[in-house]
C-alpha cells in the first residue's frame, strides 16, 4: 500500500516528531512519503521518503503565517505549495492520505488541503485524520470552529484515528461535538519510542556515575518556548552539586535562539552539561533518576515509556499541556510546577524529593504508532 502522510508544523517539532514515529512503523509494511511544509528539522536517515513544501511557520507575534524563505511573499508561497501538493498526489498516487491534525486544527492550510481532498475524493484513496490526545480551545467562536470540523470530516474522510488511551484521556473532553462524528473512530494508543534495552546502563557508565549519582534530565522540546525552566536549573543545579555527588544534563531543543543557549552554555561545568539536542532522547531519560521539563505530548510520553520520576511545567498559553499533565499526576510520580516553583529556595528541594522516588512501569498504553500501522493493514485496497 501506498501511504502519503501530511504534517504541518508551525512552532515546535512535537506534531513532526510524533509523525515520524507513525511513519516509521507504517514503512515496515507499506510504501511511506511523509509531506513536510515547516521549518527546517534536521533528522536522521529514514525508512520513508519526504515531500518537501516551500516552508510555512508562525510569525513572531503568534498571530499568523510567514514564509520561511525571508524572500518569498506569503501568497507565492502558498501558490507554490498548493501546486506541488497536488502534483505530488496525482503522481505518487497514494492508497491512503492520512492528514495530521486537520480538520481539527490547521485552519490556515486549508489553503491547500480543501484542494487535495477535492482530488483525493475523485479516486479509491482512504482519508484518514491522524490526531493527537488534546485539542487546543480557539480564539475564534469554538462552536463554529467545532462544526466546521465535523462538516469536514464527515464529508471527506473514511476514519479518524486518535493518538491516546481513553483510560487517560478522551476526545470527548476537548471537543464537545464528537457525537456528531460519522466515521469510525480509533483509539490506538499514545505515539512514543521506546528507550533501548541498555540505554541506562550504558549512558550511565559512559558519564562515569556511580549508582547512588542521580543524574538529572532538563529539557524544553524543540527550545521555542520554555527557557526560564532551564535557567532555573542551572541555578538550582548549582546548588545541589555542590552539596552532593550529582549530573545534569539540559537539552535546549534545536530551535532554542543563539543567545539563549549561549547564556544557559555559561553555567556549564563538569557536573552540568549543555546540549542542544540528542538523536537518542529516550535512552537518556532511561538513565536519568529524574526529569525536568515542559510538558508536551512527546516529552510526556517519553518520559512515562522510560519510567523516570518527572517534574514537569504546563505551557499555559492553552488548556492541553496543563490537563495531560494533570491526568498523569494522578496515576505515576510526576509533579506538576509552576511558575513560582522555579525559585531556586523551592526547585532544590524538589528536585531532590523527587529523584528519590523509585522509577515505574504505566499502564498506559503506548503503541499509538504500531496500531496505526495494523489499522492501515484492514484498508488495503
Amino acid at each position: 500500500m501506498k501511504i502519503a502522510y501530511y504534517c504541518q508544523h508551525v512552532l515546535g517539532v512535537g506534531h513532526f516528531h510524533r509523525s515520524l514515529e507513525i511513519c516509521r512503523a507504517c514503512a515496515v509494511d507499506h510504501d511511506v512519503t511523509m509531506v513536510i511544509g515547516g521549518p527546517p528539522v534536521d533528522v536522521s536517515a529514514e525508512p520513508f521518503s519526504f515531500f518537501q513544501l516551500p516552508g510555512l511557520k508562525m510569525d513572531e507575534q503568534f498571530s499568523g503565517l510567514m514564509p520561511c524563505d525571508e524572500t518569498a511573499t506569503l501568497e507565492a508561497t502558498k501558490t507554490a505549495r498548493t501546486e506541488r501538493l497536488l502534483s505530488f498526489f496525482q503522481d505518487f498516487a497514494p492508497d491512503a492520505l492520512i492528514l495530521e491534525l486537520y480538520p481539527f486544527g490547521r485552519k490556515a492550510f486549508r489553503f491547500e488541503l480543501t484542494p487535495l481532498l477535492e482530488a483525493a475524493a475523485q479516486t479509491s484513496c482512504r482519508i484518514l485524520c491522524s490526531l493527537r490526545d488534546i485539542l487546543v480551545e480557539k480564539k475564534e467562536e469554538q462552536r463554529k470552529h467545532e462544526q466546521r470540523a465535523v462538516d469536514t470530516l464527515n464529508h471527506y474522510f473514511d476514519a479518524l484515528l486518535i493518538h491516546s488511551d481513553p483510560h487517560l484521556v478522551t476526545l470527548d473532553e476537548t471537543f464537545a461535538l464528537t457525537a456528531s462524528i460519522q466515521v469510525p473512530v480509533q483509539y490506538t494508543g499514545f505515539v512514543t519510542p521506546r528507550p533501548a534495552g541498555n540505554a541506562r546502563a550504558e549512558i550511565r557508565a559512559a558519564l562515569d556515575l556511580k549508582p547512588e549519582e542521580p543524574l538529572v534530565v532538563a529539557s524544553i522540546g524543540s527550545g521555542s518556548v520554555g527557557a526560564e525552566l532551564l535557567q532555573a536549573v542551572c541555578e538550582a543545579a548549582r546548588t545541589l552539586v555542590d552539596a552532593a555527588p550529582c549530573r545534569f544534563h539540559l537539552f535546549t531543543g534545536s530551535y532554542c535562539p543563539p543567545a539563549v543557549f549561549d547564556a544557559l552554555a555559561a553555567h556549564a561545568q563538569e557536573r552540568l552539561v549543555v546540549e542542544r539536542f540528542s538523536r537518542n532522547f529516550p535512552d537518556w531519560l532511561a538513565a536519568a533518576d529524574l526529569s525536568v521539563s515542559m510538558a508536551g505530548y512527546n516529552t510526556s510520553m517519553n518520559i512515562v515509556a522510560a519510567g523516570v520520576p518527572a517534574l514537569m511545567l504546563p505551557f499555559d498559553q492553552n488548556r492541553e499541556q496543563r490537563l495531560r499533565l494533570t491526568r498523569l499526576t494522578r496515576s505515576h510520580p510526576i509533579m506538576l510546577l509552576e511558575t513560582e516553583d522555579l525559585r531556586a529556595e523551592r526547585l532544590v528541594p524538589l528536585i531532590k524529593a523527587q529523584w528519590d522516588t523509585p522509577r515505574y512501569q504505566t499502564g498506559l498504553s503506548l503503541d499509538g504508532a504500531a496500531q496505526t500501522a495494523r489499522y492501515l493493514q484492514v484498508l488495503r485496497p
